[in-house]
């Protein structure tokens, strides 16, 4: 396989995954936002801003799936899990779990994939194709 095609394929596998499983978290949302809102309200932020939970777990993940504004997509991921880990997850982040891996580390995967696919881009099987 040439390089540049493992390159690009390489980009695709990363940005599916993460669009599903971030997707996934806010189609569960939906229906109830109230947990969201609760996690911002409780900061003492106004109750809307809550609702930019959706922004990074519906709008930005299918910018993401579909290799739209990509980037973009992922800096909207990264935002979105810096705020989830400082607002649900700060205790955690110096933890370990009872199998001694890291106590937030899906949290930690979904953003620093995020993160990666910021400098990388998309790759050239994408909408944008950069």
């Amino acid at each position: 396989m040439h390089p540049t095609t493992a390159d690009n394929l390489g980009k695709l596998i990363l940005r599916i995954v993460l669009s599903v499983l971030i997707l996934l978290h806010g189609l569960n949302k939906i229906p109830d936002p109230q947990g969201a809102i609760g996690a911002v309200t409780a900061q003492g932020w106004p109750a809307f801003l809550a609702y930019g939970v959706f922004i990074g777990e519906i709008i930005a993940p299918i910018m993401l799936l579909l290799g739209w504004h990509a980037r973009m997509g992922a800096i909207l991921i990264v935002i979105n899990m810096l705020f989830a880990i400082g607002l649900v997850h700060a205790g955690e982040i110096f933890m370990l779990n009872k199998h001694g891996g890291w106590q937030i580390e899906l949290q930690g995967m979904y953003l620093f994939t995020a993160l990666a696919l910021v400098f990388t881009g998309p790759g050239k099987i994408s909408l944008n194709q950069r």
